[in-house]
């Protein structure tokens, strides 16, 4: 068997034995489904929410989530084999540095994306059985992919963090970090710019400097299509951009690789 495919089935069974794919479907699923059905609470009405209103509360809710997860799945990948002994172990057998990086990745992203798209996959059917189904497939197809694509995006950030250091603790506090930095502090950061800036930012920065961050980036992929009375805060200003969406999918795609690179990099020069 090809060492790469072999790596990716040990850390995809590896996620089965400890719950993650079945914890992390769950909660997507249950908070997916509560969104979907209690949405229109706020209204005065209980059922099915609209369609508009279903993503733009999903993505706000993923941004906060998918990061997180990723992050806790990954960031001892490596640091914590090290510190077993494992890492050196593996590394004796006719496997290079690349082929277990690339096989980890597969595997852990299989379990992230197939979690994603049966815990938000829920919601999509209970929409479109009470919906629209032509409007439902394209819209949640899209959140769905972007979602997986988040996912990717911090699996590979978290292999750079588990590679640089050499404590489990410290990887921990730095994932921790990270999460922290891209989910509130950036926001935060360019709010400040919009409202302590003289002359402000023009609609054209304001969206370059968004695609800084892969969370806001992933809002800005889904929302881009919905009613702007369902967006509000700093996403509101800069919905009508003129990205289109393939290459904000490509630059998503870009957030993924990037770091995937860098942590082959570091492995490659890795001591161990």
């Amino acid at each position: 068997m090809n060492p790469v495919f072999a790596v990716a089935i040990k850390e995809f069974q590896d996620g089965l034995r400890n719950r993650w794919l079945i914890s992390i479907t769950l909660i997507f699923a249950v908070l997916s489904l509560g969104l979907s059905y209690y949405g229109s609470v706020a209204s005065g009405q209980l059922g099915v929410a609209s369609l508009s209103s279903t993503i733009a509360s999903l993505s706000s809710l993923a941004v906060f989530l998918i990061p997180l997860i990723a992050l806790l799945l990954s960031y001892d990948s490596f640091v914590g084999e090290q510190e077993s002994g494992t890492l050196l172990l593996l590394l004796t057998y006719p496997i290079s540095h690349g082929q277990l990086l690339i096989g980890k990745f597969l595997g852990q992203g299989a379990i992230i994306s197939l979690a994603t798209g049966l815990g938000f996959g829920s919601a999509a059917l209970l929409l479109a059985i009470q919906s629209d189904f032509a409007a439902v497939v394209p819209a949640f197809g899209l959140f769905i992919l972007t979602a997986t694509l988040l996912g990717l995006c911090f699996i590979a950030i978290a292999y750079v963090i588990s590679l640089a250091v050499s404590e489990k603790s410290k990887a921990a506090g730095i994932a921790l970090m990270i999460w922290f930095f891209f989910v509130l502090v950036f926001d935060l950061a360019l709010l400040a710019i919009l409202v302590g800036v003289e002359e402000g930012l023009s609609q054209q920065h304001l969206v370059q400097l968004m695609m800084f961050n892969p969370t806001d980036l992933f809002r800005l992929i889904n929302l881009a299509a919905l009613n702007t009375e369902d967006v509000n805060g700093v996403l509101a200003v800069a919905i009508d951009q003129s990205h289109s969406p393939a290459s904000m999918l490509l630059l998503m795609l870009g957030w993924v690789v990037t770091p995937l690179v860098v942590a082959a990099l570091v492995f490659k020069k890795k001591k161990l």
